[in-house]
């Protein structure tokens, strides 16, 4: 690898973790400036919709989920 390339390589690999930086910034400044409440307001009918055509199941799936970790533990 050349100098020149290797030059390059690093300076694309500065501005990727600089990119990724500022959009993390960018991310948890959106999650900051967010109406939760104007949020779930929106959603409430698609989730009321999903309730009527997926009815919950009986069950929680915890018993299944402890028989699993028990058969791992052995």
């Amino acid at each position: 690898m050349t100098e020149k390339n290797k030059d390059l390589i690093l300076r694309w690999i500065k501005g990727w973790r600089d990119t990724g930086q500022e959009l993390e910034r960018m991310r948890h400044e959106r999650i900051r400036q967010s109406d939760t409440s104007r949020a779930i307001q929106s959603l409430d009918d698609a989730f009321k919709v999903a309730i009527l055509h997926h009815k919950p199941k009986p069950y929680s799936g915890l018993v299944e989920q402890q028989e699993l970790f028990k058969s791992l533990r052995q």
